[in-house]
C-alpha cells in the first residue's frame, strides 16, 4: 500500500515537472549589445537584453526587455539557418546619420534568427 502511494506521488511529481518543461518559453532569446544600436525607434545602450515575440513567424511583434521591462518595440520575422548558431550574435548595419541598428538576432543554440524591421 505504501509503495502504491509512493509510487503515484512521484508519478504526479514527474509529470508536473514535464509540463513545465513543455510549457517552456521558446518564443524569446537573450544577447548583448556591445556598443548603442536602434531597435525600431529606440537607441539601446550597450548591455544585455531579452526579446520576446508573438505572432506568425512572418509577422512578429517584438519586444526587447532590460530588467523585465520592456524598452523597444518594433515588427520582425523569423528566419531559419542552416545549423544551430554556435553562441548569441547582433548582426548591425549603419545608417546614413552613422548610427547602428539592430538588423538581425541569432540565438545560442537555435536554428532561427529574429529579423527585426527598421523604421
Amino acid at each position: 500500500m505504501k509503495i502504491g502511494t509512493s509510487l503515484a506521488s512521484f508519478a504526479v511529481f514527474t509529470l508536473i515537472l514535464s509540463a513545465g518543461a513543455f510549457a517552456k518559453d521558446n518564443h524569446s532569446g537573450n544577447f548583448t549589445l556591445s556598443e548603442s544600436a536602434k531597435v525600431g525607434t529606440t537607441e539601446l545602450q550597450p548591455g544585455d537584453y531579452k526579446a520576446e515575440w508573438s505572432g506568425p513567424a512572418d509577422n512578429l511583434q517584438v519586444s526587447i526587455l532590460q530588467h523585465g521591462q520592456t524598452v523597444a518595440t518594433t515588427q520582425g520575422h523569423l528566419k531559419s539557418l542552416d545549423r544551430p548558431s554556435p553562441y548569441s550574435a547582433v548582426t548591425e548595419s549603419t545608417l546614413a546619420d552613422q548610427t547602428k541598428q539592430v538588423d538581425e538576432i541569432e540565438f545560442d543554440h537555435s536554428k532561427e534568427a529574429l529579423v527585426v524591421a527598421g523604421e
